[in-house]
């Protein structure tokens, strides 16, 4: 079962070679990727941790033992999950914003807490299943990796969908829009900002809950 289960991190890939077809889409032509801020890295950031992705599920080895296999197992199924969650808080927030109403912030935060705790118990089986509670911090971050690339993946296909903002008649919104670039940079770097935090924030909270759990996990079974 965990093999099988591994082997949907092929399907992880797919979605992370889909991400950066978006990204390349979005960032067209490519030379003016440097006009974005901080030297271009709001745009290439997203780009490296995509690829970083592809490389690190490339590498992750077929051949491991059961234990491992069923832990890794469980926590892409746990990732996939808080993957769903994530990807429905984004868009309660998508929905709120074509209504033009404020965002319910508090169930915003229940789902982001609900994500979170999903990678933390993913890290708890992980150390619960070996007896290793560094195991934990893999799990976790293989967990909130997955969840992280179906978010990024969302915040990506509705950019692309949503296409442009439509240009304002508000003269003082132009005129803002200035300052900091038109609506549609703005918009395109918000998008970005949001992917690079879903790829490289999000496993690093996952791996930090993982190992918090599992340690626990490891005292309650002393």
């Amino acid at each position: 079962m965990g093999r099988r289960v591994l082997s949907l991190r092929y399907l992880l890939i797919l979605f992370a070679i889909v991400d950066i077809y978006l990204l390349a889409q979005q960032l067209s032509p490519l030379q003016k990727v440097f006009e974005l801020p901080l030297n271009g890295a709001v745009g290439i950031d997203p780009a490296i941790c995509l690829v970083a992705y592809i490389g690190l599920l490339l590498w992750l080895p077929s051949r491991q033992s059961a234990v491992i296999t069923q832990a890794l197992g469980e926590s892409l199924l746990l990732g996939l999950l808080a993957g769903v969650v994530i990807v429905l808080e984004l868009q309660i927030q998508a929905s709120a914003v074509l209504r033009q109403t404020d965002p319910p912030l508090l169930l915003i935060r229940i789902l982001m807490v609900a994500a979170a705790i999903v990678c933390g118990i993913a890290g708890l089986r992980g150390g619960r299943i070996t007896g290793n509670a560094s195991v934990g911090l893999v799990t976790g971050i293989w967990s909130a990796m997955t969840a992280g690339l179906l978010g990024a993946t969302a915040v990506l296909m509705r950019m692309t969908v949503a296409g442009p903002p439509p240009a304002s008649n508000d003269l003082w919104k132009q005129y803002e829009g200035l300052a900091i670039g038109n609506d549609t940079t703005q918009a395109l770097v918000q998008s970005l900002n949001s992917t690079t935090f879903f790829l490289l924030v999000t496993p690093l909270v996952g791996g930090f809950l993982g190992l918090l759990f599992a340690l626990f996990g490891q005292k309650d079974n002393a």
